[in-house]
């Protein structure tokens, strides 16, 4: 059962938010301006990689790190616990790239 403070649910909730594993992909090639970020990621406004990216920090995945420097200069990284949903996230991608075809069909007559 899935009740409100079950541990499961706290995983399905981190990734069931449309960009957290998008930009966790993303960052896991090692540090990134929140401009490079959007480059690589695509359709994505700043707003969203904002918030997107303080979530991620709030809940230990991604660390922030600010420079002291003009003009400021801010780059985000995988802390350890973020690296550890590199594997789970690779296998939901697969899947989905497996079963994609057959999801989509299941869409379609569903709406015939």
């Amino acid at each position: 059962m899935f009740v409100a403070d079950c541990q499961a649910r706290l995983a399905f909730d981190l990734l069931t938010n449309t960009w957290n594993a998008v930009v966790l992909w993303a960052l896991r090639h090692g540090p990134r301006r929140p401009g490079r970020l959007r480059e690589e990621i695509g359709g994505i406004s700043t707003k969203v990689l904002t918030e997107t990216l303080r979530r991620l920090e709030f809940n230990g995945l991604v660390a922030r790190r600010a420079y002291a420097e003009a003009p400021p200069r801010v780059e985000y990284e995988l802390t350890d616990l973020g690296r550890s949903l590199l594997g789970p996230i690779e296998a939901i991608g697969a899947w989905a790239y497996d079963h994609a075809d057959e999801v989509m069909a299941a869409q379609d007559r569903w709406e015939a």
